[in-house]
């Protein structure tokens, strides 16, 4: 229906005129689901619906939450949960130990952690006040009122000067600026700096003055609350007048106003119902593998320990009688009145007396390494810091630093990934004839890979070269298009350039000054384009587009042309195209159309068939030459048909419900018949460093995966360009480009087109997993890459097709996925974590990225110019690709290393403890009866043995940041998961075995025969205290013993933490109380016996010689690749990288491998330490090279017995 002004409006806007019908129940008073009315400028009005307030809070918690919901948070953790039963039970009587013994530590580790929660939301709390605090003025009697945000109102009239933040979401209705427009930066949103153009309706322009804005009265009619930002519809009605809303006309909160002194704005969504605060979630939750293995490790130690609980239970059942009399048991103890009672009650009171077993602090010591190495470490890195743009790395969160160390696939966007996504208008298509000179940096690398020498071409005199401009071709230059046998082809070029985009100009109207403000590089560079082609866009206006024409009439004549914009059918990932009617001086009215060669072909009018086909051509060199590349269109519009399609697209734009739907239909309608202008061509650099970062990622065993919406043939070239692919290696291409789905296409039935694809896919992947297995079986196979456009992958990602299609792609090296949407992009991330269960990792920078970034275990954002949105949803953000070499070599590779480590000594401490305790119950018959005094247990966990491991969590580095580059081997360690093994926990646990018999065993079975200083004989004190004392310099010296590289925290810690452990027992033994009178002056008396002495000289020594002995063993003969390195640089400082071995072609390849191990270092080395001559040596380095060298079982003796040969005499 036509609404009142004339104005087609949606059958629903007059339904919406009537005021929304509401229901109270108790304080709430809901709207109808659909839309949300707002009466301006009426506080009264607005006050039965109850609209949120404006005040917002990100904290946590508040004074009433905070410890029950802090507390809930802590007792998520199994482990805590544990403790806690643990605790509970030792308040019973069945408790052998006194509740402090399990109740300190639990409380000391909860109370850690919840002064860390309160710090960090404390910091919450004061931004939210400085926040809320702030003041705006609003509209109140006339005049313009200072009040704090938190006070401001759905419906409020407010004023916001140049520079300043809106404080919630407006709606725009006047500026100082002519035509009611102004600019809005939207930095804080998605990190974007360039200006945004924001235009009020013409209705409302005049309610700027304080006097004016007072009388406006409007009713807002717009959808509910939502989290998406770029979208919004609704419809304001000004005196029976409806008019409708676009995003254009929506202020949201958080944006600044820039270049415009001020606006006046109807607030219409406030606090937590503004679209950033309902964005503001967070990203998914994120645990690492290792944490998940740490669990499963948890779960084994608790079955340990109700292992030797019902081994002592049922011990103590068979041992237990009545008739000894000297247990002292009574008749009426109905605890002790047959086997089954005593086995129930003795299970429980050894699970409180064996409940150190699981380290309570590990968590907390975990979480504070992981936090200080993210913080300190690799925030600090100067080898990730970007100097051009003052970008130093940044850990978003610390819960996945030692998943950095584990990766094992990388998906990697293109664009402003591995390029600089800074564009430059490189070449151009126009009316079948190609235009432009010069080479790309992805031509010089296709050169290069097939042998070819490639000469520069000289630039014309007087080339323009500037930002976004590297274009050179004299044809069309200085009015030369002129020349050209299409010229009015050519001018419909320049103005589609000039005229069809989104671009702000800024500063002085002249080509050398004017700033274009652009939502993307790739329209700014067009724009650029224009300027120099004699097309110069200087200003716009909502309705008007300025153009400074040259040489259009006749050569050297400048004039200034205007053109009216009448409509903008906007761009989105679905339409993959832009298109503006605008209306020249003399009334002619055209369409100007750009967008993907794909979607403007299928719109061009008859009889465009040759042109289509040679610019189809060009475009293929274009994307062959790694171009991006975009066609150009333009259509003349009958007035009347004109008008009766701007009727249904004011209709469509005016609806509350589908109206993208509805837009994106009425586009159709227009946008055919098309007459093709020709393309352009915009290259787009790769960034520094990456092709090296690439080949030494590969080297390190990880897999790259490209994932773009490139064409396929920008797509291979960009790979080749990067190390990605290689001409040695099988490729693999299943492309939508075949006869049989070109003739399918033809014909035009969708279900038939469909069929045929799947088909075609399933056939491809077939035949290609087939041969792919073929290779995989020979012994010196070539690489596999397989390349996949995104037709093809949709089809492919069924769920009948897709485990071909992941076992054909862990089968390749490299995988390049083209022409994929976002979507995609997260649904190829999601098949290999979870079918391959592998370690993933996602990178990219727009916002296209942000769904594979969250479907990843790590997702890394790159702070590029397409924004922060990849940042803000990311894991990890860095500045440039090649930094991932210092990120997941260097700083993953040592988190992972030391978190094991860290794990596993924890595990072996609690074991080796325990065990002393479990030990001493065979001779106290099972009885429950404790070792140790209350507090030695409930210290030595968070006080005596504390800081040596967090030291070791911190600094422990097996080689240098340089070799862990130069090698990047190393890191196949972590994709095995090498130290983490259950392998490596049966070690462990055999060494905690060990020493725990060593402790006990050499001091109960010489002490407790023993005699003191004054003659009498050792009690359970002392020997338990002698014990405790050897435990804790054995379990701390481990730490010295197990560690690659020691500061001098090593020293200060593990010698702090037994003179902690000396000066603890000094105090507690020295003052007699109740709670010590078992071990009251009992050190005083150990330290006066020789005995003591020699037991902690001997019982460490004797405790840590197994361990050495099997260091030693497996360094010699089974050692780490990190040891071999180790041994060839110990006594040499890091230089260059290791030499690639060059084969000659005519070898055989068992000549070729035998030759390439003959070059491998051995005895040319001025070191000839025994890792030269352990196994695994020619594998480690063939591995490195990329050669093929088994290790040699019987080669063991010989080489650990062979002697080195001596040194040649040095020549003079």
């Amino acid at each position: 229906m036509v609404g009142p002004g004339g104005l087609n409006v949606d059958s629903s806007a007059n339904h919406l005129r009537a005021p929304s019908r509401t229901v109270t129940l108790g304080r709430i008073q809901p709207q109808a689901p659909s839309f949300r009315t707002v009466y301006c400028n009426d506080r009264d009005a607005n006050f039965p619906v109850r609209f949120k307030g404006n005040s917002i809070s990100t904290t946590k918690y508040n004074v009433f939450t905070f410890l029950p919901k802090g507390l809930f948070e802590q007792f998520r953790r199994i482990a805590n949960i544990y403790f806690l039963g643990i605790s509970c039970l030792s308040m019973t009587p069945i408790s052998p130990v006194n509740p402090i013994t399990n109740v300190a530590p639990l409380s000391m580790v909860l109370l850690v952690s919840l002064i860390k929660e309160a710090f960090e939301d404390w910091k919450r709390f004061q931004n939210d006040m400085s926040i809320n605090n702030s003041t705006v003025e609003v509209l109140q009697d006339q005049q313009w009122v200072p009040i704090p945000w938190r006070k401001l109102q759905v419906g409020d009239i407010i004023k916001i000067k140049k520079d300043g933040f809106f404080p919630a979401d407006l709606l725009f209705l006047s500026s100082t600026n002519p035509d009611g427009i102004c600019y809005v930066e939207t930095a804080n949103l998605d990190g974007e700096t360039n200006l945004k153009i924001r235009k009020a309706l013409e209705r409302t322009w005049d309610y700027l003055p304080s006097e004016r804005a007072s009388e406006f009265k409007g009713e807002i009619q717009c959808e509910q609350p939502n989290n998406s930002l770029y979208t919004f519809t609704g419809n304001l009605v000004v005196e029976k007048q409806t008019l409708p809303l676009s995003p254009d006309q929506l202020l949201l909160r958080g944006c600044s106003l820039r270049n415009t002194e001020y606006i006046v704005g109807a607030v219409i969504f406030t606090g937590h119902e503004t679209k950033v605060m309902m964005n503001a979630m967070n990203a998914p939750s994120k645990r690492s593998t290792l944490e998940k293995k740490l669990d499963k490790l948890i779960i084994t130690i608790f079955c340990a320990l109700v292992i030797m609980c019902l081994i002592g239970s049922i011990g103590c059942a068979i041992m237990t009688d009545r008739d000894h009399y000297y247990l002292g048991l009574q008749k009426n103890d109905w605890e002790y009145r047959n086997g089954m009672t005593i086995a129930f009650f003795t299970f429980f009171t050894l699970i409180t007396l064996f409940s150190t077993i699981i380290p309570i602090s590990l968590y907390v010591s975990i979480e504070m390494i992981k936090f200080i190495q993210s913080t300190q470490f690799i925030n600090r890195d100067l080898h990730m810091y970007h100097v051009e743009t003052n970008t130093p790395a940044s850990a978003r969160t610390s819960n996945l630093n030692e998943e950095l160390g584990q990766v094992e696939y990388i998906f990697s966007d293109k664009t402003g990934t591995l390029t600089r996504n800074l564009m430059e208008f490189f070449k151009c298509s126009i009316g079948g004839i190609s235009y432009g000179c010069g080479i790309t940096e992805i031509e010089r690398g296709i050169a290069q890979r097939d042998g070819l020498k490639i000469h520069e071409e000289q630039r014309s005199t007087g080339a323009i070269r500037e930002k976004g401009f590297n274009f050179d071709d004299p044809r069309l230059m200085r009015g030369g298009w002129r020349n050209e046998p299409n010229p009015d082809l050519c001018k419909e070029f320049f103005r589609c350039l000039a005229i069809c985009h989104t671009v702000l100009p800024e500063g002085d109207e002249s080509p050398e000054k004017i700033v274009y403000q652009a939502a993307s590089p790739d329209e700014a560079a067009l724009v650029t384009a224009a300027k120099n082609f004699g097309f110069f866009f200087y200003r716009r206006t909502p309705t008007m587009v300025y153009v400074r024409e040259s040489h259009t009439e006749q050569m050297g004549k400048i004039q200034d042309v205007s053109y009216e914009i009448l409509n903008v059918l906007e761009f989105n990932s679905t339409r993959k195209r832009q298109s503006v009617v605008c209306r020249f001086a003399n009334g002619r009215l055209v369409l100007y159309c750009k967008g993907a060669d794909t979607v403007i072909f299928e719109r061009l009018a008859y009889g465009m068939d040759n042109v289509r086909k040679v610019t189809g051509e060009h475009l293929e060199h274009f994307g062959s030459s790694g171009l991006r590349t975009l066609c150009l269109a333009c259509k003349d519009l009958n007035p009347e048909a004109y008008e009766s399609w701007n009727e249904k697209f004011i209709q469509a734009k005016s609806a509350l419900r589908d109206r993208e739907k509805k837009l994106d239909e009425v586009a159709e309608l227009i946008e055919k018949d098309l007459i093709l202008i020709g393309s352009t061509a915009i290259e787009d650099k790769l960034q520094e460093g990456v092709p090296t970062c690439i080949e030494t990622l590969s080297r390190a065993g990880i897999k790259i995966w490209v994932l773009t919406g490139d064409k396929m043939e920008t797509a291979i070239n960009i790979a080749y360009a990067c190390n990605l692919i290689n001409n040695e290696m099988k490729q693999f291409i299943i492309s939508s480009e075949t006869d049989a789905i070109r003739e399918a296409e033809e014909r035009g039935d969708q279900v038939e087109i469909a069929r045929v694809i799947k088909e075609e896919v399933n056939k491809e992947l077939k035949k290609s997993l087939e041969e792919a297995q073929q290779y995989m079986h020979t012994v010196a196979g070539p690489k596999l890459a397989l390349v996949i456009d995104g037709k093809c992958l949709m089809y492919a990602l069924d769920p009948t097709l897709r485990v071909t299609l992941l076992s054909l792609s862990l089968n390749c090296t490299s995988v390049v996925c083209c022409r994929v949407s976002p979507l995609q992009k997260a649904q190829v991330t999601s098949l290999v974590r979870k079918g391959a269960k592998k370690i993933t990792l996602s990178i990219g920078d727009g916002a296209n990225d942000v769904s594979m970034i969250q479907a990843a275990h790590v997702g890394v954002g790159i702070s590029g110019m397409e924004g922060m949105q990849a940042v803000m949803a990311s894991d990890f953000a860095i500045a440039q690709f090649r930094f991932l070499t210092d990120l997941l070599l260097v700083h993953g590779r040592w988190s992972y290393l030391r978190i094991c480590k860290v794990v596993m000594y924890f595990f072996y401490k609690n074991l080796t403890f325990t065990l002393t305790q479990f030990w001493f119950t065979f001779r106290t018959i099972f009885s429950g009866q404790r070792f140790y005094d209350d507090w030695f247990q409930s210290l030595y966990n968070v006080f005596f043995t504390a800081l040596p491991v967090i030291v070791l969590g911190l600094f422990e580095k097996d080689v240098s940041a340089s070799l862990s580059k130069r090698y990047p081997g190393l890191y196949r360690e972590g994709i095995r998961n090498s130290f983490f093994k259950w392998r490596v926990v049966a070690v462990w646990a055999s060494s905690a075995v060990y020493q725990s018999l060593v402790c006990y065993l050499f001091v109960t079975s010489s002490a407790f025969d023993g005699k003191n200083s004054s003659g009498k004989i050792f009690g359970l004190w002392d020997v338990s205290t002698m014990v405790f004392t050897c435990l804790i310099i054995s379990v701390n010296l481990r730490i010295l013993l197990m560690s690659n590289s020691i500061t001098r925290w090593h020293y200060i810690t593990v010698g702090g933490s037994i003179l902690a452990w000396l000066v603890f027992a000094f105090a507690y033994c020295g003052i007699p109380h109740d709670r010590n009178a078992n071990v009251y002056f009992v050190i005083y008396v150990l330290m006066s016996t020789f005995y003591f002495y020699f037991t902690l000289l001997l019982v460490p020594v004797v405790a840590l010689l197994a361990d050495f002995i099997y260091q030693g063993v497996e360094r010699w003969f089974f050692p780490f690749d990190y040891q071999i390195v180790q041994e060839i640089h110990r006594h040499e400082a890091d230089s260059s990288n290791a030499d690639h071995l060059e084969i000659e072609n005519e070898l055989t390849l068992e000549e070729a491998r035998s030759y390439a191990i003959s070059q491998l270092p051995r005895e040319i080395s001025k070191h000839t330490g025994f890792a030269f001559d352990s196994p695994g040596y020619e594998s480690f380095f063939a591995s490195q090279l990329g050669i093929y060298a088994p290790q040699k079982a019987w080669d063991v003796a010989r080489r650990a017995s062979m002697r080195s040969r001596p040194k040649a005499p040095k020549k003079n």
